[in-house]
Order: structure tokens, then sequence, then C-alpha cells
């Protein structure tokens, strides 16, 4: 993936955050369509990953960037609707720096480019942003550039693993007529149909 760079991370953080925000509390221990995770699992992991990708951008490489994803269940901090927000808008923050896209940085423990590790970081606002808001029955629209950067992002990734899985799971095959989010929803490896009620 080229040429994004000029790429901001605000508008789809600023979803994400608005979406959380609309969480009740009675909700957090409600399933999602990330199979091991539970509501606030996926709100603790949103907070996790956007301070490990902030760090990332800054280049601040240490515990926060090290530490894979699947090492340990999420936490969700006891003031996570004042931290998360607050974490969202340093990592768009981070990622406005033209040198954050530049040169190699590390996150989840695995060392890339920093021009990847922002898409990653654009996918994973795109795709959890939608577990979220599908998990607790809220309406979603990401921000255009950041879903045509995802889909590009886990279409490659597809390609290049024979189409046999994606990032988080097989592909779940969609129409080619299908909207641009429900096409990376199942390139992710989730069921663009996919509701609290399904087995």
């Amino acid at each position: 993936m080229t040429d994004q760079t000029t790429l901001d991370l605000g508008p789809q953080a600023g979803i994400v955050a608005r979406v959380a925000a609309e969480v009740p509390d009675a909700r957090l221990a409600d399933r999602t369509p990330c199979p091991d995770y539970t509501v606030g699992d996926l709100l603790g992991h949103l907070t996790g990953l956007a301070v490990a990708f902030r760090d990332a951008a800054r280049k601040d490489l240490g515990p926060t960037t090290d530490t894979a994803p699947d090492s340990a269940a999420p936490s969700l901090p006891a003031d996570w609707r004042q931290v998360l927000p607050g974490v969202l808008d340093d990592l768009a923050e981070a990622w406005r720096d033209p040198a954050a896209w530049t040169g190699m940085t590390r996150a989840g423990g695995v060392d890339l480019p920093g021009q990847i590790a922002g898409v990653v970081a654009i996918d994973e606002l795109v795709i959890h942003g939608w577990d979220l808001a599908r998990a607790t029955g809220q309406e979603y629209a990401p921000d255009q550039p950041a879903l045509l950067a995802s889909h590009a992002f886990l279409l490659a990734a597809a390609e290049e693993g024979d189409r046999g899985g994606g990032i988080f799971g097989a592909v779940v095959p969609t129409p080619d007529d299908a909207p641009l989010l429900d096409r990376a929803v199942g390139l992710s490896g989730r069921d663009p149909n996919w509701t609290a009620g399904t087995s």
C-alpha cells in the first residue's frame, strides 16, 4: 500500500469514540463478532491498541509496542469512558506527523515499516468499530478513506494467503457487488450479517 502518509486517522478514531460512548454499562458482558471478546474485552482491546499504535507512530518502542495482542485477555480500565477517547485522540495526532509513516517501528511485538503500521492501525479502527457497533445494535458508517485503506489492506493480505484465511480468521465470501464495508468485514474473517443472536 502506498501514498497513505496523508491519511488522517482522526475521523475514524472519532467515529469509534462516538460508538464507544453509546455503549451502556449493561452491555459490557455481551458477545461480539470477535468470538473470544465480550463488549468489555473489545473496549479494552481498543484502548490497548490505541496506545500501542500511538507509541508505534512516535517510535516510542517499549512494553506497549512489544506485547503481542493475544498474550493476555484485554483489560478494561475502570475509567475507560475518559481514557478511550483520549488515547484515540492521541493516536490520531501521532499519525498526523509525516515521520510516523517513515522508517521502521514496532507494534504487537512485530517490527514493520511505519507505513504498514499506520495502515494496520486504520484497519483495526475500521473493523473493531464495526464489531462494537454491531454487538451493541448501533448504526455504523466508517470514514470512507479509512474504509478504502482497510479494504485494500485486507484484500492484499487475503490474496497473499491464497484467500484461505483473513487477518482474524477464514475469509467469509461476500458478493462482488456487496457494500465495501461488508466486503472488508468478510475479508477480516467476520460474517457481515452477524447479529447478537448469531450462534
